[in-house]
């Protein structure tokens, strides 16, 4: 049986079971949570497809997104991840994602988690939109220029409003799903 899917993913498979099986999920669990902000801090300017492509990659390079050893990278951690064909070698946001790390976890000190932190700009539950079509979905929001605001001033890198706003989309923060799409209901 053929599901009808956000067309932004149909015709690809790779596309196809990320949407099915994550995209726009909530997610509460640090984790992840920290995994998805990475992964979107390398995706800005570039396309999500070539992330997408590189998780594997990502997550061998990156110890398993494990933000506690991230935060501990030294030099030569840094420059190793800069010779990785594997993943984008991007020097500055190899760097953020040290750096985003050890602020990830000053946020997690200062209010118990990073999900509670972030979630409480949406009140602890997902908006939900009335996307039509996914073109006509909003790169950003007043509440995504907030939590980038506010993570910019806590020392994150990469973190424009438009990431935070694909942040929000990805770990089901905001339900952009289209309203014809089989996931709409389901997340």
């Amino acid at each position: 049986m053929n599901k009808n899917r956000c067309g932004w993913c149909v015709g690809n498979d790779l596309y196809e079971t990320y949407h099915d099986e994550e995209w726009g999920k909530p997610v509460y669990d640090d984790d992840t949570l920290f995994e998805f902000l990475m992964l979107e801090t390398f995706q800005a300017g570039l396309s999500w497809i070539t992330v997408l492509k590189k998780r594997e990659n990502f997550r061998k390079a990156f110890d398993d997104f494990d933000y506690k050893k991230i935060a501990n990278y030294k030099a030569d951690k840094v420059e190793a991840l800069l010779q990785d064909a594997g993943i984008i070698r991007n020097k500055l946001k190899v760097n953020a994602t040290v750096t985003n790390a050890q602020a990830y976890m000053k946020i997690q000190e200062d209010y118990g988690s990073f999900s509670k932190y972030i979630w409480d700009f949406v009140d602890g539950k997902p908006i939900k939109n009335k996307v039509g079509n996914y073109k006509n979905a909003p790169a950003n929001t007043p509440i995504s220029d907030a939590i980038s605001k506010d993570l910019k001033k806590r020392g994150f890198k990469f973190v424009g409003s438009t990431v935070i706003y694909a942040h929000m989309q990805a770990t089901g923060m905001v339900n952009d799903h289209e309203t014809s799409c089989f996931r709409y209901d389901e997340v």
